[in-house]
């Protein structure tokens, strides 16, 4: 397969700082090969940069908050920009960068690159990059579950107007922002001034090296944050990290996999993994119920052959994400069957009836 042009996904609240960030971003010479996709319509100098804004892509909801609708008019238009490269009626262009509104759920656009059967041969999903207003963000994910979603499932975390918020108020948001999404590098912005660098580049492919390897899956973090009340509000929001000792088996992966995004993918908002499969590292990546294609490492990142699994959730126990990994090793005599008893154990982990 040719390669993939990859898509950045630029989100946040109202007022967090999107556009001022996009149009910083884009002046860098780096990125004179962007081809952009706005979701609302903002005052932004994109001068010789490609844009595409499809207006299609949003609707006025009676509450009077703008929502995008995203899959069918993203599909349309990623697919319109890819034709006219191809034909040479637009400006060659290697990346795909979407601000999205600020109510927007990042994650059926993380769905619908991935996974649309029309797109994702000549397109790749690389990260999510969530802005949180320093001045209102507590606020924020206090009344708005869209806020939460979008920090917790954020690849790139950047801290908006830090300048005009209290001290206080700032360290108690960036002590939130950890709880919720540990393994997400968090950055403070002043008027969109960031190296782009830093945001893209997210993805991990089979030649990554140890320390890119890291950083992608940043367990340490994880296994190192401590829960402590935030405010008065409670998100619901746990991260986890699961260390085997022993390989996987490819079987006991792939029916892993599948059985725990269908049965508790509305919870399970992340999952990153570096799996030992049968003596190989194998890299996972899931969002809720969507599975992307495991892929191989040519090498281990480093000395440890532990398979590494980290969890962002909604209202899951660490016990029972314990309890499915015993499936991960499945190896049944006869392959094409599963044993009955694990998967009828898996089963009731799953959907075990919370108090």
């Amino acid at each position: 397969m040719a390669s993939r042009t990859p898509v950045s996904i630029i989100t946040g609240f109202l007022g967090s700082g999107k556009t001022t960030l996009l149009n910083h971003v884009l002046q860098d010479p780096a990125m004179a090969g962007a081809a952009v996709i706005i979701n609302e319509f903002g005052e932004i100098g994109l001068d010789h940069l490609l844009i595409a804004t499809p207006n299609e892509n949003t609707v006025l909801l009676s509450s009077g908050c703008i929502c995008c609708t995203v899959r069918g008019d993203l599909v349309d238009t990623l697919r319109d920009l890819d034709a006219k490269r191809l034909a040479g009626g637009v400006p060659p262009f290697n990346r795909v960068l979407i601000e999205t509104t600020g109510l927007a759920d990042p994650v059926p656009i993380i769905q619908t690159v991935i996974a649309d059967e029309k797109i994702a041969p000549r397109f790749e999903m690389d990260g999510v990059i969530t802005l949180v207003d320093a001045v209102n963000g507590m606020t924020q994910l206090d009344r708005q579950p869209e806020a939460v979603k979008q920090a917790a499932v954020a690849d790139r975390l950047l801290f908006t107007k830090t300048d005009v918020a209290a001290e206080a108020q700032t360290a108690a948001l960036l002590q939130r922002l950890a709880q919720l999404n540990p393994g997400a590098p968090v950055q403070t912005v002043h008027q969109g001034n960031i190296d782009p660098a830093a945001l893209f580049g997210v993805a991990l492919n089979a030649g990554a090296r140890g320390s890119e390897v890291a950083r992608w899956l940043r367990d340490e973090a994880v296994t190192n944050v401590t829960y402590t009340p935030v405010h008065k509000h409670h998100d619901h929001i746990r991260s986890y990290c699961l260390y085997l000792d022993e390989p996987v088996s490819r079987m006991g992966m792939t029916a892993w996999l599948t059985a725990i995004a269908s049965l508790r993918g509305a919870n399970l908002l992340r999952v990153k993994a570096l799996l030992n499969v049968e003596g190989e590292p194998v890299v996972v990546h899931a969002v809720q119920t969507l599975i992307h294609e495991p892929v191989m490492l040519a090498q281990w990142p480093d000395a440890d052959r532990r398979s590494r699994l980290v969890f962002i959730t909604r209202d899951m126990r660490r016990a029972e994400l314990e309890a499915t990994l015993d499936m991960l090793r499945l190896k049944p005599a006869n392959p094409a069957r599963l044993d009955p008893r694990a998967y009828a154990s898996f089963v009731a982990a799953m959907t075990k009836v919370h108090e």
